[in-house]
């Protein structure tokens, strides 16, 4: 069989086009069920963004619930009054001290102290319930001077000051450099 050299091209073409036109049927196949995998994958998504969404404000109503008892449970059980021993705090610290005097703890001064009193921070049992975290977010809140101090052990040290543990809390104190251990 003897092929014109003419038609060898046509016939080429012909191949490269049949090839091409069936290779382009066939990704645009796997073009649409990639894009249907893609669509699947994009409604399971939304679908649990909607109910993680939903499972977060259940738990923010939870939250809101128990902080609310939380509260009222607290004022239910105010604190026994522990009275103030003013002779052995000064016997035992070595000077004068007031009662619900902020800057007896390790590493409080006189403008943390004003800090504490301005956030309702009043006495040493105020002080004693306090977090480190809120401490912390007071000290933050007054400025770069302040946020550098480290509150981790004033709650404590405020409690054994309102217990009456003077011996205790001067021991401590003197194995702690500004207020830290």
């Amino acid at each position: 069989m003897n092929i014109p050299c003419v038609l060898i091209p046509i016939l080429v073409g012909l191949i490269c086009g049949i090839l091409g036109y069936l290779l382009g049927k066939m990704n645009s196949k796997n073009d649409d069920s990639l894009s249907a995998s893609l669509q699947a994958d994009l409604d399971a998504c939304k679908a649990n963004t909607k109910n993680l969404n939903a499972r977060i404000t259940t738990l923010e109503a939870d939250l809101a619930a128990k902080a609310k008892s939380s509260v009222q449970s607290f004022a239910a059980t105010a604190p026994v009054t522990i009275p103030f021993d003013a002779a052995l705090a000064a016997n035992v610290l070595g000077k004068k001290i007031k009662e619900n005097d902020l800057k007896i703890v390790e590493g409080i001064g006189p403008k943390i102290e004003a800090l504490f009193n301005a956030a309702g921070i009043n006495t040493w049992y105020d002080l004693s319930q306090a977090s480190t975290e809120k401490l912390q977010s007071i000290l933050d809140a007054g400025g770069e001077n302040y946020a550098m101090h480290n509150p981790s052990t004033w709650a404590r040290q405020a409690l054994m000051a309102y217990q009456g543990k003077w011996k205790e809390l001067k021991d401590w104190q003197d194995s702690l450099l500004g207020g830290k251990e």
